[in-house]
């Protein structure tokens, strides 16, 4: 069993810029994927960013350029960088990890992109 906890949500003006972190409760450098969703009201949930075992990474193409996923494997800790952000981002983030086939989810965060 994996836990995830998220943080660094919160309300933001558009163009600014925010960090979400996922502690996980166990070693993220055994994770086939480590990745963030997002869910805005009324939408599906859909896939922001993911890091593929060996370290490969893509990104939802409204994100590309503004968003980077990271990892940081002795804090066992993933991170979203978000920059430059829209209105259209506000949604509650959602971290989620695979390990041996086996899919882990978080809570979520909820990121306002207001002015």
């Amino acid at each position: 069993q994996v836990q995830l906890v998220e943080s660094g949500g919160g309300l933001v003006q558009p163009g600014g810029s925010l960090r979400l972190s996922c502690a996980a409760s166990g070693s993220i450098s055994v994770m086939s994927s480590l990745a963030w969703y997002r869910q805005a009201p009324g939408k599906q949930r859909e896939l922001v960013a993911i890091i593929i075992g060996g370290g490969g990474t893509t990104y939802a193409d409204s994100v590309k350029g503004r968003f980077t996923i990271s990892g940081d494997n002795a804090k066992n800790t993933v991170y979203l960088q978000m920059n430059s952000l829209k209105s259209e981002d506000t949604a509650v983030y959602y971290c989620k990890v695979r390990r041996w086939g086996i899919d882990y989810w978080g809570k979520g965060t909820l990121v306002t992109v207001s002015s």
